[in-house]
């Protein structure tokens, strides 16, 4: 925060410094100038198993209210994933199992804890199915408290209302459940990306409705995925995992285009690319203080060593998988070999060998190689990509 004394005004502007909204305009200073502990929300629903390093981009911000001495209160959204949070979407979510919702969330916790201060004075971990399983005169009293105009005002809902496209009304429940988390656990400010926008300003609409104080809302940028396009998402693919392994971390941050620098330095390091590095270098640094962070200095380096001697310097690791091929002839049958040491279709073999995709012990395969002779490929080391070995046993068929 800078050597300056702490006011209300320097501590709501450092807090604010990397969000896109934080409104009202001054309500966060008034809520610190109170001088007590603020409830700061943060609401996810556990629809996937693990936690990507987009999400870790609001759970950053939670920790910084931590250290300045306030609650976080961790809402686990076990009931509304039920429903499924309809932002962005252009269809109507599928229905998840109960008993997944209920593994994710366990997962969910373990994970948020690898960023968040686990001190039960600085944090509350809350399931909203211990105020959502409410009865009927409760549900209706909640409805009341919002029209059917203000829920097509999202983008989402109008966007496909004016598409003719149909919209559930259970999706319509959706925002007002999450609203209610609010008054629930009292929040004082509540977080989230810039597409929950709608669904935290309604919560200060049911507090109010309440009589409860309105919450500060403070959205975070979304990241990009290593693709450079797309938010960062399990379902796109395009993710890095807070629990992926050192090496799938290292390579995948590689892997993101040089224009996505800036943004995953900024929200991730809360830093600018080092000024004197070309872009390969400031992938490499941001990969090592990735790894560091979710797992240890020790592993980022040897992270980039093993990276380094296959990528690079284009040697075998120390230890990969053994497939074992039944010859039947004097030919190995690439693709099929590839199918059985990858588990991958005999098409997508066949377009990684034209591509040049595949290399036994480091040296690249020509591309078109459909056989090679036993002999050539027996005790080998055979690499798919960038990161799948298995070196190949020739039995007698």
């Amino acid at each position: 925060m800078g050597t300056e004394a702490p006011t209300p005004a320097r501590t709501a502007a450092w807090l604010a410094r990397n969000a896109v909204d934080c409104l009202p305009e001054d309500g966060l200073q008034r809520k610190l100038a109170a001088g007590r502990p603020l409830r700061v929300k943060l609401g996810i629903d556990p629809t996937a198993p693990d936690i990507h390093l987009g999400f870790t981009v609001v759970l950053q911000k939670l920790r910084e209210f931590q250290d300045l001495g306030h609650v976080v209160v961790l809402i686990i959204g076990d009931y509304t994933a039920r429903v499924g949070d309809p932002s962005g979407r252009s269809s109507t979510r599928p229905a998840l199992d109960p008993a997944q919702i209920d593994a994710n969330a366990a997962t969910f916790r373990e994970q948020a804890l690898k960023v968040l201060d686990p001190d039960p004075d600085r944090l509350e971990i809350r399931f909203n199915g211990e105020w959502l399983d409410m009865s009927m005169a409760d549900l209706f009293s909640l409805l009341r408290t919002a029209t059917v105009g203000q829920m097509l005002e999202r983008d989402d809902f109008a966007k496909r209302f004016g598409a003719h496209e149909p919209i559930s009304v259970l999706e319509l429940l959706y925002p007002l459940l999450q609203a209610y988390d609010s008054v629930a656990v009292r929040a004082d400010v509540e977080l989230g990306g810039t597409d929950q926008k709608f669904n935290l300003l309604l919560g200060r609409d049911v507090q109010r409705a309440y009589g409860q104080p309105e919450q500060v809302i403070m959205t975070l940028p979304l990241l990009t995925g290593t693709d450079g396009v797309r938010k960062m998402s399990k379902s796109f693919g395009n993710y890095v995992g807070v629990t992926d392994s050192p090496d799938d971390m290292y390579g995948r941050t590689l892997s993101i285009p040089d224009a996505s620098l800036p943004d995953w330095y900024s929200l991730l390091l809360d830093a600018a690319p080092p000024a004197d590095l070309g872009p390969r270098d400031a992938k490499r640094s941001l990969a090592r203080a990735l790894v560091a962070r979710f797992h240890d200095e020790a592993a980022a380096r040897e992270a980039e060593e093993r990276f380094d001697r296959v990528h690079i310097r284009h040697q075998v690791p120390d230890q990969v998988a053994v497939v074992r091929w039944s010859a039947n002839g004097a030919m190995v049958h690439l693709p099929a070999l590839i199918g059985q040491a990858f588990g991958v279709s005999s098409s997508e073999a066949r377009r990684s060998l034209s591509g040049g995709g595949v290399r036994l012990d480091g040296e690249p395969v020509p591309a078109g190689t459909l056989d090679l002779p036993a002999g050539e490929v027996d005790g080998r080391v055979l690499q798919l990509g960038k990161r799948r070995f298995a070196r190949v046993e020739v039995e007698a068929g």
